[in-house]
């Protein structure tokens, strides 16, 4: 065997001496590479301070990578675009339209008005100067806001009242639609409609060519019963805002139609005969109507 394969022991000493220098270097160099390392990572955790210098500035900032946030696939529908644009006062309610689930807990804030009724707020002033206009009238809001509780009683009553009279179920549930809104989809729930009676039937003739100079429309005339799904109520009137109850008063239209093509509300447009006519029209048949409740509705025949 040659000679630098054998033991250190059996090596001649100037050898040994040499071998034995060259080991120590090697362990020298390895422990100050060791050395090194320790002191870079003790670096990064002390916050980059070695020996007292500051070597945060020294190292390259990696720019953080933009986060995404998933967003939803489904693109919001036609109702819920109108529901964020819409203003309070133009809310639809109907039965294609229900209530908003939240109006009740953050839109409304009821108030008394005469005749032990309640209406928003934000109606008060307009409906009390409209009120006080037709005070030779004797007009007094006979219904105003009404609980989901409320309205479910009148919706059961109106059917019953049908039933008595021998029509089958389903067919009183129609009938009933055409004059008491289903729960949930009555504008008494916005707060924002009345049920104005007076002291004769005078006062619904008034109302149909006044009640727009306060904000106020005549919400359901006979001939737009096809649109809105009610049959002609002369007692009640809705809170839309002067300009659209203008525009909706000057073309002859509801407000269903308004809501569609609000753009046009300075332009009036051609109207049909009977749109501002219909409940003229039954001031030479005022036996067509009774006080049921204090308030003047259609006899049912």
């Amino acid at each position: 065997m040659k000679d630098y394969m054998k033991k250190p022991e059996t090596l001649p000493v100037s050898g040994y001496k040499k071998h034995k220098r060259r080991r120590v270097k090697r362990n020298l160099f390895l422990s100050a590479v060791l050395i090194t390392g320790c002191l870079v990572i003790l670096s990064s955790i002390t916050g980059g301070t070695v020996h007292g210098e500051n070597t945060l500035n020294d190292i390259e900032t990696v720019p953080e990578m933009p986060v995404e946030i998933p967003q939803s696939s489904k693109a919001p529908t036609d109702a819920e675009k109108k529901s964020t644009d819409t203003p309070w006062y133009l809310t639809l309610v109907n039965r294609e339209n229900p209530l908003p689930e939240d109006y009740l807990e953050y839109q409304i804030h009821l108030v008394d008005v005469p005749g032990s009724e309640k209406v928003d707020e934000r109606i008060y002033d307009p409906l009390m100067e409209m009120l006080d206009a037709a005070g030779e009238l004797g007009p007094i809001v006979v219904s105003g806001y009404r609980t989901a509780e409320k309205q479910q009683s009148l919706y059961d009553e109106k059917i019953k009242e049908y039933q008595r009279q021998g029509y089958s179920e389903s067919e009183s549930i129609e009938l009933a639609q055409q004059w008491v809104a289903e729960p949930g989809t009555s504008e008494h729930q916005l707060g924002l409609s009345v049920d104005i009676n007076g002291a004769s039937y005078d006062i619904y003739l008034w109302l149909q060519e006044n009640s727009y100079k306060y904000g106020f429309i005549f919400r359901y005339p006979g001939n737009k019963t096809d649109i809105t799904g009610v049959a002609e109520e002369v007692w009640h009137y809705r809170y839309v805002g002067k300009e659209a109850a203008r525009a909706i008063y000057e073309r002859g239209i509801c407000l269903e139609e308004y809501l569609e093509n609000p753009q046009s509300a300075n332009t009036q447009a051609s109207q049909e005969p009977d749109s501002q006519e219909s409940c003229v029209q039954n001031e030479t048949a005022p036996e067509a109507y009774e006080l049921y409740e204090g308030e003047w509705i259609p006899a049912i025949p």
